[in-house]
């Protein structure tokens, strides 16, 4: 199989060179603007592109407040501030993730909990949510704790792995139930709609981000979506060093962040927004035409969920068994075609292992089975 799925990547590609995992593509005013910001030298966090680009964001999104923060990591710090997370507080996510997520709460003094995902969606099972909680949580009127050591269970954290929506009016409900804050780490989810709503816009607080791999970039930078306008104001003040508007003192009314995502990279993901329409359609026509390929196959294409509409950010597929995917992705790094397995999951990193968890069975089915592959943006 092997030899028939490089052949088919590289006629999609029309290249024999090196495939990337995902390459970004610039195609539009990209060049303009930056050099725009050089001339005009307001190239560090002062400048008309960050409100440009977050706004840009916000209008798609349709979120309240759209902040730029100089990575998705630190968007996701600022999205848990927002959203109450303290120094010794339980946050309980998923294990099928980037590392991200939890070094996010590991450097607010807050530790993770793994509860399992779904197979349809990758992300946060609700169902698992809610079994968990049961049957180690109580209500107290300062709020949700962990029965066994008291400690608060402050927010829940699902991922839309992949750019796919997981269950987010049923995570709500859960959440609701417990008390319990709900943030989107929506990191890979830019241009992906959960019931005709985009994702990290059902939560108060959400994350984004645009490294140089996902759908668009800024070079590095994050923005967080906030949903309501006031609590957006807010967290620009934070993540600008909570430094009062003056013309010339300098004062700070509470500690801040210096998180501000400069203008150059600013400039950059103002080109890329005007060209994101065109990546989302050529995703799609990219991963249908994955899914018609694998109709004859043996690995499962894995496609959105019912109840959503997916970026399609890493397109990925579901192997037979673990002997499959090992031979999969010995042979097609060798022939230059970059695959690469899911994350290795949280709980198994030395940093995480102390962890609460739940039982994480799909998460390990999942981290046997799953490859994701070339997903840059082509003309299929």
């Amino acid at each position: 199989m092997h030899t028939q799925l490089i052949r088919f990547i590289r006629d999609t590609y029309k290249t024999d060179d090196f495939i990337p995992l995902h390459a970004p593509t610039f195609a539009g005013n990209e060049r303009k603007y930056v050099l725009d910001t050089l001339d005009s030298t307001f190239v560090s966090s002062v400048g008309a592109y960050v409100e440009r680009f977050e706004q840009q964001i916000a209008d798609f999104t349709g979120a309240g407040r759209a902040v730029a923060t100089m990575n998705g990591t630190a968007a996701l710090h600022i999205a848990l501030y927002m959203a109450g997370v303290k120094a010794g507080d339980l946050v309980i996510t998923q294990p099928l993730t980037f590392v991200a997520t939890c070094n996010a709460l590991h450097h607010m003094g807050a530790e993770p909990v793994f509860v399992d995902v779904s197979r349809q969606s990758l992300g946060l099972c609700p169902v698992a949510l809610a079994d968990w909680l049961a049957a180690n949580a109580q209500r107290t009127e300062s709020g949700c704790v962990h029965k066994a050591s008291g400690r608060p269970l402050r927010a829940v954290v699902p991922m839309h792995t992949f750019g796919h929506p997981v269950e987010l009016d049923e995570l709500q409900a859960v959440c609701r139930e417990w008390n319990i804050a709900l943030v989107e780490d929506a990191a890979e989810s830019l241009g992906s709609f959960y019931k005709g709503k985009h994702t990290g816009t059902i939560s108060d607080f959400a994350a984004l981000s645009f490294n140089g791999n996902k759908i668009i970039t800024t070079g590095g930078g994050g923005m967080v979506l906030c949903r309501d306008a006031q609590q957006g104001a807010r967290a620009k003040h934070i993540t600008t060093t909570a430094k009062v508007p003056h013309p010339f003192e300098f004062y700070h009314d509470e500690p801040g962040f210096n998180y501000r995502m400069p203008n150059l990279n600013a400039a950059l993901g103002c080109g890329q927004m005007e060209t994101l329409s065109r990546f989302l359609e050529q995703k799609r026509a990219l991963a249908m035409h994955y899914a018609e390929f694998f109709q004859d196959q043996p690995c499962q294409f894995v496609t959105e969920p019912s109840y959503g509409r997916s970026n399609y950010w890493l397109n990925a597929i579901v192997c037979e068994d673990q002997t499959q995917r090992d031979t999969l992705l010995t042979e097609l790094n060798k022939a230059g075609v970059m695959t690469r397995p899911v994350w290795k999951l949280m709980h198994r990193l030395p940093m995480f292992a102390h962890a609460l968890r739940g039982e994480l069975g799909n998460a390990e089915w999942l981290e046997a089975h799953l490859i994701n592959l070339p997903s840059s943006p082509a003309e299929v």
